[in-house]
């Protein structure tokens, strides 16, 4: 339709290589069910120079992923910067960080909003308000219940529990960020801030979780997790996600760990693909993703257009 309003969405995909296609699916998939016919988006995909990268995912990106240094000759209406694995003891520390915080001091004025997720949403806080993650004991990983804490924009029309998977072992201390400023939109007290914002010229808009998840995404991460155990890649044997499997894979799961503690042993790889071969996990996160990209994308059009948000009713 002609008054479709476009908006132009450019993807910083900074994932893991093994996670890098999967992780381009989720957001633009996410995107694309969150416009519908009410917005005519367009997903360019771009990457850091400095993050490194195997031959074969580069000849993955290959025309297809564009230098960040071109899309702040280019521009964009808003920015999606994922996460990335870590590799050093501290984020300034990374060969990228550099090229990042570029993009990030860039995004304040050359977007109409950002959205930052997980590793990028601590290297974003840390550059422009100096709070640094801290480690946790064990890593967070499962689909966790968030209190709605405040009315935003981007919570309009969600539930007051909100449920999002979570995959990370640095959080960032809820303190420090609401005596900084942000408004911390979904929290629960048991893994802290979920969603939370930074307003200005261009609205960032920072996730610790993961709304753009698949259903066997938490899956495929604890499997590559248990295989990197039994391959003595890892000094502990990772723990299950939290309400994330139905009780049958809990217990298939909770056998495999009893024997792999016993002793590592890379033929008990084929007993964990067989687990979840047969594990179906549901997704019961994706219609809160969808609405928080559909008020995401209102906010974008709004700004652009200089129009009011959409009628509810036609949403």
């Amino acid at each position: 339709m002609a008054d479709t309003p476009r908006i132009e969405i450019a993807l910083v995909n900074n994932m893991p290589d093994a996670a890098l296609q999967a992780t381009e699916r989720q957001f633009t998939s996410l995107l694309r069910e969150a416009a519908r016919e009410d917005f005519d988006v367009n997903v360019s995909l771009f990457g850091l120079a400095t993050l490194p990268r195997s031959e074969q995912a580069l000849g993955v990106m290959r025309g297809r992923y564009s230098s960040s240094q071109t899309l702040k000759r280019t521009g964009a209406d808003a920015l999606i910067v994922t996460g990335a694995e870590p590799k050093a003891a501290g984020l300034p520390a990374e060969p990228y960080w550099t090229e990042l915080t570029d993009l990030i001091d860039w995004a304040r004025a050359g977007t109409i909003s950002s959205l930052w997720s997980c590793l990028a949403a601590h290297a974003a806080v840390q550059h422009l308000d100096g709070i640094a993650r801290q480690p946790l004991e064990a890593k967070c990983s499962g689909v966790f219940t968030f209190e709605r804490r405040v009315q935003h924009r981007l919570t309009d029309g969600l539930p007051g529990l909100v449920r999002t998977p979570h995959s990370r072992k640095n959080a960032l201390p809820l303190s420090a960020l609401e005596a900084k400023g942000y408004a911390v939109l979904t929290q629960s007290p048991r893994v802290g801030a979920d969603i939370f914002v930074r307003a200005g010229q261009s609205l960032f808009v920072f996730l610790q979780g993961h709304p753009e998840y698949e259903a066997d995404s938490l899956l495929r991460e604890y499997c590559r997790d248990i295989g990197r155990y039994l391959r003595d890649e890892r000094p502990d044997y990772p723990h299950s996600p939290v309400g994330y499997f139905d009780s049958e894979t809990e217990r298939a799961f909770r056998a495999l760990a009893v024997r792999a503690r016993q002793g590592r042993d890379p033929r008990l790889l084929r007993w964990s693909g067989e687990i979840a071969a047969a594990a179906r996990p549901a997704r019961p996160w994706r219609p809160h993703a969808v609405m928080l990209m559909r008020n995401w994308l209102e906010i974008i059009a709004a700004a652009k257009t200089g129009a009011g948000v959409l009628d509810r009713r036609r949403a």
